[in-house]
């Protein structure tokens, strides 16, 4: 079996960037308790981009918004395709109806890992 990669990047207006982080450690919880690896939410700091498209323009940010790149790592795609089906059904997240981003302009996409080198800490 091989790991896969679930990756987010959307713009958060930064008056909500507070909001957001509570939200996403609520959902970080969530997905560790049904079992996924790992749970990242990072906002940009440093997104200057000579000569190449910056994560700025790729989020398609705003005046006084922020980019967010996240990603959650799982197993496998097949414990994926299930522990993603038991998040969206848990609770915890149900009650979020007013969402301090605009889900619409969320890029999301599952990802096949290429190379995995890492160093424990």
């Amino acid at each position: 079996m091989t790991q896969y990669v679930d990756g987010f990047l959307l713009p958060v207006p930064a008056d909500k960037i507070d909001v957001y982080q509570k939200l996403a450690e609520k959902a970080g919880e969530v997905w560790l308790d049904h079992g996924a690896l790992a749970y990242w939410e990072t906002v940009g700091d440093d997104l200057k981009s000579d000569g190449t498209l910056s994560f700025t323009a790729a989020a398609g940010v705003k005046e006084n918004e922020l980019v967010v790149l996240a990603w959650v790592i799982y197993p496998s795609r097949e414990e994926r395709d299930s522990i993603l089906a038991t998040v969206m059904a848990d609770p915890r997240l149900q009650c979020n109806t007013d969402l301090p981003f605009d889900m619409t302009r969320m890029a999301y996409g599952g990802f096949k890992p290429l190379v995995n080198v890492s160093k424990a800490r």
